[in-house]
C-alpha cells in the first residue's frame, strides 16, 4: 500500500475508485468479497481506492473503524493507495483520526457535514483534525453553501488540505460559477472531479481539474481508466465514446440511489457479493434488480472488450 505523502502526480495517476464495502448478513466485514472487489479494480489498472459514501463510511462507528482500516491495509496491493474517510461530525472524526494516526495511510477524506455547520466552524474543525492527525486531509464539497472557495483556498495554502474532491451536481457542468471561483483560489491540479464519468471531460478539459472519482469504475475499471487517459491526451471524441458506455449505469444510479444502486450492481454483475447495507441505509428493492443487472452486465461486458 502506498504510504508516501500525496502529490499531484498521485492525484493524476489513476481514477479514484469509490467502492462499496461488502458485509456478511450480520453486518460484519466480508473480507473475501472485499478482496474480490479490490482485485477487480486493480486488475483493470486502478491504483487509488477512496472509501467514502459508497462504502457507507457515514455510518461506521468508532468501535468498528479499526477493523475496516486493518482490512483495507491488508487487502490493498503494494502499489495501491487507500484513502479512508472520517466524520462527518467533528467528534466522530477526531476519534477516528486517533485510530488513523497509528497507521500508514497518507491522508483521509473529511465527509461533508451539511447540518449543523458553518463556513468558519468547518474551517476551524478541519484545521484541528489535520493538526491532530499531523497530516493534510482531503476536503469534500458536495453542495453550494458548504465552504466558500476562499476558505478552501486558505485550507490548502495553510497545508491543512492536500486535495479537494468537488462533487456538486449541475444540470450543465460547463456552467459552474462556484467551480470557476474555486479554481481561482485552489490550484486545479489539487481538485478532483467527484461525480464520476459523466462530467469528467468538461471538468478536466475546461476547468483544468486533475482527475476524477468514480463509483461505476467498480464495474468497468479498464474503461474508466481509458477515459482518463484519453482526456489527458486531448482525444475528446474518443473519450466521449467511452463515456457513453456508462450512461445506462449512471442513469440507474441517478434515478434510484447512487450509493445503494452501485452496491447492488457490483453483486448483480457477479464481481463480488456486497451483502446487506449497514444502517442507516438499506439495499434497493428486488423490483429494481432486472434493470440494474442489465445495466451492470452490459457495462461489464463493454469493459471486458477493452484492450
Amino acid at each position: 500500500m502506498k504510504t508516501t505523502p500525496v502529490t499531484t502526480d498521485d492525484l493524476a495517476a489513476s481514477v479514484l475508485a469509490v467502492p462499496p464495502l461488502a458485509r456478511h448478513p450480520d453486518w460484519s466485514l466480508n473480507i473475501a468479497e472485499n478482496k474480490k472487489m479490490i482485485r477487480h479494480l486493480e486488475g483493470g489498472g486502478v491504483r487509488t481506492l477512496m472509501y467514502g459514501g459508497n462504502a457507507n463510511f457515514y455510518n461506521i462507528g468508532v468501535r468498528d473503524y479499526h477493523k475496516v482500516l486493518e482490512m483495507l491495509e491488508k487487502l490493498a496491493g503494494e502499489d495501491s493507495w487507500v484513502i479512508p474517510s472520517v466524520g462527518p461530525d467533528f467528534g466522530k472524526a477526531i476519534d477516528q483520526i486517533d485510530l488513523l494516526r497509528s497507521r500508514a495511510f497518507p491522508t483521509a477524506m473529511v465527509l461533508p457535514l451539511q447540518f449543523p455547520s458553518t463556513d468558519d466552524g468547518l474551517a476551524t474543525g478541519i484545521a484541528r483534525l489535520s493538526q491532530f492527525y499531523k497530516k493534510p486531509l482531503i476536503v469534500y464539497i458536495k453542495s453550494d453553501g458548504y465552504l466558500e472557495p476562499k476558505t478552501v483556498g486558505k485550507l490548502v495554502a495553510d497545508g491543512v488540505a492536500c486535495a479537494v474532491k468537488y462533487g456538486t451536481i449541475r444540470a450543465d457542468p460547463s456552467n459552474d460559477d462556484y467551480l470557476k471561483e474555486l479554481t481561482q483560489h485552489v490550484d486545479p491540479k489539487l481538485i478532483l472531479s467527484g461525480i464520476g464519468e459523466t462530467p469528467a471531460i468538461i471538468h478536466l478539459r475546461d476547468f483544468g481539474l486533475q482527475g476524477f472519482t468514480s463509483g461505476s469504475v467498480c464495474i468497468a475499471p479498464r474503461s474508466s481508466m481509458k477515459l482518463l487517459q484519453l482526456i489527458k491526451a486531448g482525444q475528446y471524441a474518443e473519450a466521449a465514446t467511452i463515456r457513453e458506455a456508462f450512461t445506462n449505469m449512471e442513469a440507474c444510479r441517478d434515478s434510484l440511489s447512487p450509493i445503494r444502486t452501485l452496491h447492488e450492481a457490483v453483486t448483480l454483475a457477479g464481481i463480488a457479493d456486497m451483502g446487506p447495507m449497514l444502517p442507516m441505509l438499506s439495499n434497493i428493492g428486488s423490483e429494481h434488480f432486472d434493470r440494474v443487472a442489465a445495466a451492470a452486465k452490459a457495462l461489464l461486458a463493454f469493459d471486458q472488450a477493452q484492450v
